[in-house]
């Protein structure tokens, strides 16, 4: 199996997202679970990010380290989230993981998909 450790990111985590996802995986019921994190098609703008707890590994996957917390990205999704931060926020007005993204061209109103 081909799964990659780099040691540039490709996915930045906030302290605050990272803070956030030791607390998730604290709830996780499997030791080796971690975040993954990727795109899938569809949404109004082409593509929807996905993210969820998940214990496999595949060929390809890019694991990135924080605190006893790994984010891994597939190598498809890799190349529309390279240089992604992932942030989360917790307010009156907003609270939630958020990705801001430097390889998007266009959103859609919704705020969950984008091209």
């Amino acid at each position: 199996m081909d799964i990659q450790i780099k040691s540039s990111r490709a996915v930045l985590a906030t302290d605050s997202a990272v803070k956030k996802l030791v607390e998730l995986k604290s709830e996780e019921t499997a030791d080796d679970s971690f975040l993954r994190m990727g795109v899938k098609p569809g949404g109004c703008s082409g593509y929807s990010y996905e993210m969820f707890f998940d214990t496999d590994k595949f060929d390809g996957d890019v694991i990135e380290e924080y605190d006893g917390v790994n984010i891994v990205v597939d190598g498809q999704s890799l190349e529309h989230i390279k240089g992604a931060t992932l942030d989360y926020k917790e307010g009156l007005m907003e609270t939630g993981f958020s990705i801001d993204n430097p390889n998007v061209s266009r959103t859609c109103g919704c705020g969950n998909s984008f091209s």
